[in-house]
Formats: structure tokens, sequence, C-alpha cells
């Protein structure tokens, strides 16, 4: 059986704005074993962004209990937790999020420097996946040298520079073309069947969640329906 390797138990997460309480999250419960490929959809306002926060460990529950690395992340300092989530966790965002000043080789090594890892092998851990993600000629190339395809190849690149357990996308492809998209959602499946990558994808499009083994549906903040897709 499958270990979990983040789990959300009874997950609240609740805004304060002025007068007015609004809970994001309701008891959210979610379990994300090793090795999964799951997909999170929901409409907007259906809590996922929230969840996205709190499975990726970057906020903490009002109420409930998140558990990564057998630890309840409530419990943990600010700088405990980056250093758990800066190992365990890649980031890709639909913005990309890549520092307009660095280069790609750059971009991917900056993650790598908080975990101290010497300059040597940064460069050469970040050159192998530039050529992974097939992007070995544009090293030197800033993100506005480079498509949006190549930027969110670049972003893969730099969520898998720790050698994370679980890679977590954010509507990974909502700011590219159909064709482009379709090339980094094989790229995610690939990640996940060739190297055992755990998948964690927040989605509002159907057909993007068909490539994963579970769909999860979030409304109002809480699991209201899962299904498990036959491979």
């Amino acid at each position: 059986m499958k270990k979990s390797i983040i789990k959300l138990d009874s997950v609240w997460k609740t805004y304060t704005m002025g007068n007015v309480e609004v809970n994001a999250l309701q008891g959210l419960n979610l379990d994300i074993k090793a090795g999964e490929f799951v997909a999170i959809m929901g409409p907007s306002g259906s809590g996922k962004s929230t969840a996205v926060n709190m499975i990726g460990c970057l906020d903490v529950p009002t109420k409930g209990k998140i558990i990564l690395e057998q630890n309840d992340i409530s419990k943990l300092s600010e700088s405990e937790l980056a250093q758990i989530r800066g190992r365990k966790i890649g980031f890709i965002f639909q913005q990309f999020n890549l520092i307009p000043t660095l280069t790609a080789l750059e971009n991917i090594m900056l993650p790598m420097i908080f975990q101290g890892i010497d300059e040597k092998e940064r460069i050469e851990r970040a050159t192998e996946l530039l050529e992974l993600v097939e992007l070995g000629d544009r090293l030197h190339h800033k993100p506005t040298e480079l498509s949006g395809g190549q930027q969110q190849r670049v972003a893969i690149a730099r969520a898998l520079s720790n050698n994370p357990d679980v890679v977590l996308a954010d509507e990974p492809t909502g700011n590219l073309d159909s064709k482009t998209g379709t090339n980094v959602l094989n790229f995610l499946q690939k990640l996940h069947k060739k190297e055992g990558k755990t998948i964690v994808m927040v989605t509002h499009d159907s057909n993007l969640s068909k490539v994963a083994e579970r769909i999860e549906f979030l409304k109002d903040g809480a699991i209201v329906k899962s299904l498990n897709n036959q491979r």
C-alpha cells in the first residue's frame, strides 16, 4: 500500500475581512499518496487556490492538521517549514513566476541556493534539467527571450531543482495555447510515469484532469466527489 505523502485532516481556513469571516476551506480532507497523479477541480470560488496553499504548505490552517513528512506543519517554525517545503515540494505556477533579470540557468539554480547546494553542483543540475525539458540551447536566455511554452518548461525544470517528492502544478497550462499546453501536460505525465513523481494538479479544465489517476472535486471549500480514472 502506498504511503501518504501529504495529508489534510479536517482543514479549515477562515479569513477575516472587516467584520465578516469567510471560510475558504470547510473541513477539507485529502490524502495524497506517494506516486499518485491527482487532479483537483472546482469552479471559481470553490477554494482551489487556498487548497494549493495548504497542500504546498505555504500557509497554515485555522483548524485541522496538515501532515507533511510526518510533521504537523502548524507546529513548525517558518524556517523549519521553508526547509521541508524546499526539499519536498516543487511548484509550477500559471504565471511562471520566473525572475526576469536572471537567465534560465540562474532561475533553476536559485532554489538550490536555499538548500545549501554548492555552485558546481547547482550549475550541473540546472544544465541537466534544461536538457531534460529540451531547452539545453537556451541556458543563458532570460525569460523575455523565451516563448510562453519555453518559460513554462523552465518553470517545470525549476520545480525539479531540489528533486522534490511532490510536484504541485497550479493551472499549469492556463496561459498557454492548446498545443503548447498539451506538450506541458505530456511532460508532467512523463515525470509521473518514468520518474515516479507525485503530481498534484489544480485545474478548472475537465480535459486536463483526464490524465490524472484520481480527480477530487472541490466545492465550497470541501471535497464533494472523488473519481478514480481507469487506465
